[in-house]
Parts: structure tokens; sequence; C-alpha cells
């Protein structure tokens, strides 16, 4: 079993609570997005800073629990980019992953931060990210399990997202309540999992910080089962806070 926090720091600000955070029970990794990378500490409590984003004003870290895994591989990514990109903010790295090898069961696997375009993109535009991030793991881990945490801009239409990411052979993962509640006309699930070669057990969402977005915990076991690829499982409650969301706000 793996357990891993996902978490948009918010422009950094919210980098005080990690260390908080790291003392989650049996906390395995860190995935972080909107971090300043050379703010970042190398130890954050048992987790060791795997790699981060370079190039970004904003950027992508994963944290990892050196006592249990071993480091084989590590890069950054640039995918395709909005004009919101290239014109207001520089963003040309929007994934990060790494390879890790279970030091108790051998089991090798690929953990990945990844943040899709803000939501003044299309979300055609985040499908195409998402399939290349998960085909640039692919290369990175050579046939290991991917688990793939981070910020996915995409509140609406989420079943036809679930139905293009199993066509390739990934499963989609919401949490058990809304991830960014922070405005009217701005929320619902934001922070989700997708995964190839994991069962995702649980996606919880935590308490409320500095940040705009809440934080998940993403707890998996190593082996897929395709039989629940084709559905979201949503309790009515998440269905109608779904329907409160609305596209644009740019972040």
């Amino acid at each position: 079993m793996i357990r891993v926090i996902s978490y948009n720091l918010r422009k950094h600000k919210a980098v005080t609570e990690l260390a908080a955070l790291a003392e989650t029970p049996d906390l395995d990794a860190l995935c972080l997005q909107e971090v300043i990378s050379s703010e970042l500490p190398t130890e954050i409590g048992d987790l060791h800073l795997a790699n981060s984003t370079k190039n970004n004003r904003l950027g992508l870290a994963v944290y990892y629990r050196r006592e249990r895994y071993e480091q084989t591989a590590s890069q950054s990514f640039e995918l395709k980019k909005s004009i919101h990109d290239r014109v207001f903010t520089p963003t040309t790295e929007r994934l990060v992953g790494s390879r890790l090898v279970d030091r108790d069961s051998g089991h090798e696997l690929v953990l990945a931060s990844f943040h899709a375009a803000p939501l003044t993109a299309l979300n055609s535009l985040r499908r195409n990210q998402i399939k290349a991030a998960h085909e640039l793991l692919q290369t990175l881990g050579s046939g290991a399990p991917i688990l793939m945490v981070g910020d996915y801009n995409y509140p609406l239409f989420k079943e036809g997202l679930s139905q293009h990411v199993n066509k390739t052979g990934y499963d989609l993962s919401l949490s058990d309540s809304m991830t960014y509640t922070n405005y009217k006309f701005f929320r619902g699930h934001f922070d989700f999992v997708t995964s190839q070669g994991f069962t995702v057990e649980g996606v919880e969402t935590l308490a409320r910080g500095a940040s705009d977005h809440m934080p998940i915990l993403v707890t998996a076991q190593y082996g897929s089962t395709s039989t629940h690829r084709s559905t979201i499982r949503q309790s009515p409650a998440q269905a109608k806070g779904e329907g409160d969301a609305a596209i644009g706000r740019s972040r």
C-alpha cells in the first residue's frame, strides 16, 4: 500500500503547512503544485525531495519516504502550452515524475505531480496534457505502475474525462468531497488521481489551510481492478456540488 498527499500550495502560501502534513500516519509521499522550487527544503520530516521543476515561476515537486523507497530516476516534463501560459505566466513544465522502488516488496512504481492548464484553456487541451503526461510517465517507468496526482483543473464533465483516460488504460479517482470551494462559481473537484496498475482504495479531502485548494490523501494498493474503470463513484452531495461549478477562473 502507498499513501500520498497532493496539495496545490496557492503560489507557495501554504508551504508552512507541509511539516504537519508530513506527520500524517504512514505517509509515503507528497506531491506539490504551485511551489517556488528554490525555496523548498530538501527534507520535510521523514520525506526527501525527489525532484522539482526548475523553469517555472510556480512549479511542482515530489517528496518521498527514503526509508521505504529508493529513487532510480526522476524527470520534469514540458506539456502543450495554453495561451495563458504563453502570455501571462511563464510555465514550461507541468509534470514531474519519479521512478521509485519499494525496499520492502521490491515493487517498482512511478509517482508524479501534475498541474493542468488553467480554466481559461479548453478541456480539450487539458485532455491532451493528461494523455501526454501518461505517455511520458510510461517512458520513465518502463512498464511500472503509475500514480499521477495533482490539480487537473477539470471541475466539469469528468465522466467524459474518465472515459477518455479509460481508453488508454488508466483509472480516474475522485476524493470524498470537493477540493475547491473558495468562490461561489468556482467549486468542485479540481484535485484528483489518474492511475495505471494500482487499485485506489480511497481519496480523502483534508482540512482547508492557507491555500484555495484542500489537500487530498490517496491510499492505493499495487494491482488494478479493471471492472471499475468505466465509472466515477460520487455521492449525491458531490454531484450537486459539481453542478455549482463554472469555468472562468484563471490560476
